[in-house]
């Protein structure tokens, strides 16, 4: 999709500062983190959301996210992490290309995710 930004990145025709790079996968820092280390993950084939991508690339994409999240933590960049994925506008999506948010996390560093009050 010409317009789409990560397709853009994923192309080269925006830098980003990569992580990780597979067949299917591409890892980079978030240019807007809401922690340290806070990373992208995006299949390098343009995809809407988690429902387009094949069933086939599952086991990559939990292999790769692996390998990102042991990366973060070994570098000391959090002491746990999440992994988030917001799916269609009403969900959060920004950016319609399929995406994993892989944010590190620490003791008290204030962030909160979807809860209920």
């Amino acid at each position: 999709m010409s317009e789409c930004i990560f397709c853009k990145i994923v192309a080269g025709e925006i830098p980003a500062g990569v992580i990780r790079v597979s067949d299917r996968f591409i890892a980079f820092a978030d240019v807007k983190p809401v922690a340290p280390g806070h990373v992208l993950i995006i299949p390098k084939q343009h995809f809407g959301t988690l429902l387009d991508i094949p069933d086939s690339w599952g086991a990559e994409l939990l292999t790769f996210t692996k390998a990102v999240a042991s990366s973060l933590l070994d570098k000391k960049l959090g002491d746990g992490f999440n992994v988030v994925m917001n799916n269609l506008e009403p969900a959060g999506q920004v950016v319609p290309h399929a995406h994993l948010h892989l944010i590190p996390r620490k003791d008290g560093d204030g962030l909160r995710f979807v809860t209920k009050v």
